[in-house]
């Protein structure tokens, strides 16, 4: 992978950990945490809605340590408080003081428990197709977190991840392959979830009280053909959280941002744009 890579942009230290990270557009911060798959990237996750995302907001989209073009630091243990410290990281390094903040997946577990943490780093919350809630661990998700690197493998594991099976052909499953292969990418993800991975779901999973407790306008996104997070997952989100809202979309897997990518961004655009530059902090509780 060439430096001319767009997966490649700008490099900060986050928690002491060298990090890649896209950053563009300008406005109200708007911090985007990727999902687990295989090779992904922010940018591979995030790409198509970035650029109309970053019509209104100024997007930073980080490679979460293990993933991506971040560092690997060896010794590095792959676990909740890590990441979030990650994401914190990236908004001290940028002197952000307060964000809107989207987390996709295993990433939404990350944004759930960073505003949990850091309430007052967060003005408006995303969370789409979340891990971070109590749930048995579905095939398909064990299935990705269970990847061994081979053709076959991705080309079956997309097919879990879209419903509209036009979106996946050879020619993207030779690229995500491609992807998973990078010198150090598989290392780093078959050290995150080994066998059995439902501790992995329940270590992701923050606690309902602390759910039920965030004061943050909260916006809620599943695909209703989700093989991979059940949609009971979001359901379970919209009724703890009392300021959300829940939109799924029909005929749509677990790629909301891909599928419907120009929806999503409007969707998630329009919810952001209505706090305003000047959206009061809501009451914290101690």
């Amino acid at each position: 992978m060439s430096d001319t890579s767009p997966e490649i942009a700008r490099s900060v230290a986050a928690a002491g950990i060298r990090t890649n990270y896209h950053d563009l557009g300008a406005g109200h911060p708007l911090l985007m945490i990727h999902g687990s798959g295989p090779g992904v990237s922010a940018w591979a996750n995030w790409r198509l809605v970035m650029p109309m995302l970053a019509e209104r907001a100024r997007v930073i989209a980080p490679d979460m340590v293990g993933f991506g073009f971040s560092e690997r630091p060896a010794g590095q243990r792959y676990e909740l408080d890590a990441w979030v410290a990650q994401a914190v990281g990236v908004l001290d390094a940028l002197d952000i003081e307060r964000t809107d903040l989207v987390g996709n997946s295993f990433g939404g577990a990350l944004a759930l428990a960073l505003a949990i943490r850091h309430p007052r780093r967060v003005r408006r919350l995303v969370l789409m197709g979340s891990v971070g809630v109590p749930f048995a661990i579905t095939p398909g998700l064990d299935a990705v977190w269970g990847y061994t690197p081979a053709l076959d493998n991705m080309r079956a594991l997309l097919d879990l991840f879209a419903w509209d099976r036009a979106l996946v052909n050879d020619e993207l499953a030779r690229l995500r392959y491609e992807a998973s292969i990078r010198p150090g990418f598989q290392e780093s993800f078959a050290a995150m979830f080994p066998a059995p991975r439902q501790r992995w779901v329940d270590a992701m999973a923050s606690r309902e009280a602390d759910i039920r407790a965030l004061p943050h306008e909260t916006l809620v996104i599943h695909g209703r053909e989700d093989r991979i997070i059940p949609l009971a997952n979001s359901l379970t989100l919209a009724d703890w959280i009392p300021r959300a809202q829940l939109h799924v979309y029909g005929r749509c897997g677990h790629w909301t941002q891909i599928e419907h990518a120009a929806r999503f961004a409007r969707l998630v655009g329009d919810f952001l744009a209505e706090a305003g530059a000047d959206e009061p902090q809501p009451l914290i509780r101690d």
